[in-house]
Parts: structure tokens; C-alpha cells; sequence
């Protein structure tokens, strides 16, 4: 199997806020390319635990290989079951847990997925394939307004009722089967802005599709009621996230969980450096949380 291409967002961030020890227990909710798994299992040492948790089977698989001999376990699940996986564990605490909501690198990379706006296999956008529908089948059924409704609510998208109509207009010509065909659908519905523009007018509709089919939403409102209560005194949950919805919902499961005490009233941000070196880092926002010791 291919190494990962995916390069850890805000590395030395995560290790100073999680502050792991030599026999310490921590997750990694979201493996990706394994690099977060990494550094907090060598610092953790061979009598501390890793486990790493992720809804794609590939990147389960590359990590079973690739982080061989290190004190990590990992599992393919919803980082939302983590009291299930936990239980099968026999762990009742642990002293960190960390969620990196990103899209990692390897599934841009992966042309069979359809993250990647010039993808010419199957617009899928499931993290697991083996779990929901892709989002194709989405697109092939929603009438236009849903579909709209959809693109502004998860992708913010102020050109969503046009998109939308573009996209029902298209699919009874023929079908939507590709990313590329989506983007190109996207980026003759909205208008030219002078200049190069910051992303690519497709972004927010593929972000919109990929919340949509893998109700991330819905996962992350879960995961924030369920795994504090799985922190030992004083243990730390932290999140980085991508985009408004997600940083807004952490905020506010955050200060509103009176089991956890805030540590980072404002978000975190990757350095000029870090950005330079790795750019996706430039909208990570990274909010981090101690469970109190009373509660």
C-alpha cells in the first residue's frame, strides 16, 4: 500500500495543548495519514495506548501498516462510537482525545472517491463507501429546492438556488455521475470575479455534498455530548476544525458542557511558517478543553 501523502495540521499545537506522557492513554478520533497518531504514540512510549479511530476502511488498512510497531490500536468506527470501541478495549478513561475534522490529502488523492474537483470516477464523497449513498444518487433525486437548501446550509453557498437549478436542468440531459462534471456545472453558474479568486468556485457545493452525505454535522453534535464523559480528570478534548459550522458547533459545545472548563477562549491558528510549508493548514481553528475535575 502507497505511504500517505497527508502532512498533520498544527503538529506542535497538538502535543503542547494534549501534553501526553510516557503511559499515557489518548485517541486520535480521526487518523487520516497517521501523523497525529504518530507523535502522540511516541510520546506515550511503549507503556502508554494510541487509538486511532476512522470512518475510512483504506485509511484504517494504511495505518495498520504503517504505524507497525508503534503502542497504537486502531479501528475502523465513527469517532461518535468511541464509548463502543472503548468498552471492547476495557478502557474506561483515557487522558486526551483528539478530532482533526480535515479531508485528508490520501482521499484528495484517491480519483475513485470524488473529492478532488478533477476526480473522473464516481462522485462518491462518502468517507466509508460501504455505509450510506454517494453522493451521485443524492444529486440524481433531490428535487431543486432541498438540493439548494442543502449547498447554503452546509456549504454557505449565496449562489446555491442558481447552482441547483443549473444542476436539475443538467441531470435531465444526462447524468451527474463525476466530480469533474460537477465542478464544471458549478463554475458556469456562478459569476467571474475579477482577479484570481481564493478557491475554486466548486469548493463550497463539494463541501456542502460531503456534509450532506456523511451527516458530519449530525456526527460532531454526538461526539461532543458523548466523549468528555470518557476523559479522565483534568484530560483534554481537542478539535480542529475546517470551516465555520464546525468551529461554531465546538464553541458551543465547549463552553456550554459544564463538564469542561475552556482553555482556548479563541481559536488556535496555524503559524505564517506552517502555512507556507503545509497551505491546507491556513482555516484550521483549534479549540481545545479540560474536564473538571468536580463534574
Amino acid at each position: 500500500m502507497a505511504a500517505s501523502v497527508h502532512q498533520a495540521v498544527l503538529p506542535e499545537e497538538v502535543i503542547e495543548w494534549l501534553a501526553p506522557k510516557p503511559g499515557g492513554t489518548f485517541i486520535d478520533g480521526t487518523l487520516g495519514g497517521g501523523g497525529h497518531t504518530r507523535l502522540l504514540a511516541e510520546k506515550v512510549g511503549k507503556d502508554g495506548l494510541v487509538v486511532g479511530l476512522d470512518r475510512d476502511p483504506a485509511v484504517v488498512a494504511r495505518a495498520e501498516e504503517q504505524l507497525q510497531g508503534l503502542p497504537v490500536a486502531v479501528a475502523h468506527a465513527n469517532y461518535a462510537d468511541l464509548p463502543e470501541v472503548l468498552a471492547e478495549l476495557k478502557l474506561e478513561q483515557v487522558d486526551g482525545i483528539l478530532l482533526d475534522l480535515g479531508l485528508s490529502s490520501d482521499q484528495l488523492a484517491d480519483h475513485h472517491r470524488g473529492f478532488s474537483f478533477s476526480a473522473d470516477g464516481p462522485l462518491d464523497l462518502r468517507f466509508d463507501p460501504s455505509s450510506g449513498q454517494p453522493a451521485w444518487q443524492l444529486l440524481a433525486r433531490l428535487a431543486e429546492r432541498p438540493l439548494a437548501d442543502i449547498l447554503y446550509r452546509y456549504g454557505e453557498e449565496r449562489h446555491s438556488r442558481r447552482i441547483a437549478r443549473r444542476i436539475v436542468q443538467q441531470r435531465e440531459k444526462q447524468p451527474i455521475r463525476t466530480a469533474e462534471q460537477l465542478a464544471q456545472i458549478v463554475r458556469a453558474s456562478t459569476p467571474r470575479l475579477k482577479g484570481r479568486p481564493r478557491i475554486d468556485p466548486a469548493t463550497r457545493t463539494f463541501q456542502a455534498l460531503r456534509i450532506a452525505v456523511n451527516e458530519e454535522l449530525k456526527w460532531l453534535e454526538v461526539a461532543l455530548e458523548r466523549l468528555p464523559g470518557y476523559l479522565a480528570p483534568g484530560g483534554r478534548l481537542a478539535v480542529i476544525s475546517f470551516h465555520s459550522l464546525e468551529d461554531r458547533l465546538v464553541k458551543n459545545g465547549f463552553r456550554e458542557d459544564p463538564r469542561l472548563e475552556v482553555l482556548t477562549p479563541k481559536p488556535l491558528v496555524a503559524s505564517e511558517q506552517e502555512v507556507a510549508e503545509n497551505p491546507r493548514s491556513r482555516s484550521a481553528k483549534f479549540r481545545v478543553a479540560a474536564r473538571q475535575a468536580r463534574q
